[in-house]
């Protein structure tokens, strides 16, 4: 008996589940109010907000404007004892914030110029350092279950939108597409769960009647992100995804 208790006394004791959120606006809920953090953006609506709670730890890192060779202060959250980890990640990468500016300030033709430059780096470079930041949370997580989450298209086709030109948001929502392709392509080679929003946003794009994505909202930061609708859009298909 003494054996025994000495035995249980030993052992380890069981890891308490551990919840690390990393990624960019779309991860830290700009747009989506209630901040928490100003000067990245994280809000108490946004999607790892919601599904920390029900972890008894939790670490919300994910900060606006974030890319993939930015993250390395995000990494530090990491711990041999994560046991579930989830990113949105590269939209900034390809140059978000100046693919926007320029088709609102500028004619179709440029903004069909810059969307096929940021397409061409999506399909080119971004793959790469997909993989390079899915395998660093792996190396620094390794009892984690990574899920990537991914983007939604940002209008509701023929919802009679007058924000930008049916050119415009045609050409914008083709690049949320190919985003959305790479990533889900990374995280399968990286062994990660991958949740697709793109058509729990279907009807829910900047001019839809229910619109879970801003416009040109001020502050500007908050454009075309998703609002707090949005955010809990993400939630459900991420516990969708789970389980």
């Amino acid at each position: 008996m003494a054996g025994v208790l000495a035995v249980a006394l030993l052992a380890p004791a069981p890891i308490a589940p551990e919840y690390v959120a990393l990624g960019d606006s779309y991860a830290s809920g700009a747009g989506a109010g209630s901040y928490v953090d100003g000067s990245c953006r994280r809000s108490s609506n946004a999607y790892p907000a919601l599904q920390g709670a029900e972890f008894p730890l939790f670490r919300f890192v994910a900060c606006s404007g974030a890319t993939t060779k930015s993250l390395r202060s995000q990494f530090r959250a990491l711990t041999s004892n994560t046991t579930f980890v989830t990113i949105t990640i590269g939209g900034n990468d390809l140059g978000f914030t100046d693919v926007l500016t320029t088709c609102t300030l500028s004619g179709d033709r440029a903004c069909e110029k810059r969307v096929a430059e940021a397409v061409g780096f999506v399909r080119s470079q971004l793959p790469g350092r997909l993989d390079a930041t899915y395998a660093t949370i792996k190396d620094a997580a390794p009892a984690a279950r990574l899920v990537v989450l991914g983007y939604p298209r940002l209008f509701t086709p023929d919802d009679g939108c007058r924000t930008l030109s049916r050119v415009k948001r045609q050409a914008l929502n083709d690049a949320a597409d190919q985003l959305s392709d790479e990533v889900a392509k990374a995280a399968d080679r990286a062994g990660a769960r991958y949740v697709d929003v793109r058509e729990a946003f279907a009807d829910h794009g900047v001019c839809a009647a229910e619109p879970w994505i801003n416009g040109l909202v001020s502050p500007t930061a908050d454009s075309y992100h998703p609002n707090s609708a949005g955010q809990a859009a993400y939630f459900r298909a991420l516990t969708g995804a789970l389980g």
